[in-house]
């Protein structure tokens, strides 16, 4: 199978770097979008959800995602994002808590940045939620 290059780099480790065969992020656009050997050249914006890579082995890794962007450039992807987990590194309560914490922010009247600002806390632990309870870990 044809593979590509992909390095992640969450905003304190590199959660990948190696030959895939395969990549799927959230696109803020179009939902799901994604990736395989000889892509055109694109760069995009990539939206709070669950990536999978599938390596050159053909193994597929699940993981959460944190906003960031997606360069694919001549059969090389770089994933630039805010963060990056395994379902068995997501700290379910602590998730959970700042679920709470948002869902609060937004009951109480704030500044329309402030809104924005929870929404998007909310999303994030929403997410890493959903991606935890569906692995099971």
């Amino acid at each position: 199978m044809n593979t590509f290059k992909l390095k992640i780099i969450a905003s304190n480790k590199i959660f990948f770097d190696g030959d895939a065969q395969s990549l799927v992020v959230p696109n803020i656009d179009k939902g799901l979008e994604g990736f395989l050997a000889n892509h055109e050249n694109c760069i995009m914006p990539v939206e709070t959800g669950e990536m999978k890579i599938t390596d050159a082995d053909g193994k597929v890794v699940e993981a959460f995602v944190g906003n960031g962007f997606l360069e694919f450039l001549d059969n090389t992807a770089m994933l630039v994002c805010i963060s990056a987990e395994l379902p068995e590194e997501i700290d379910e309560r602590r998730a959970q808590e700042a679920k709470d914490r948002a869902e609060e922010e937004l009951r109480q009247q704030r500044s329309q940045l402030e809104y924005y600002h929870s929404q998007a806390n909310l999303a994030r632990a929403m997410e890493r939620l959903k991606i935890k309870n569906r692995h099971n870990i």
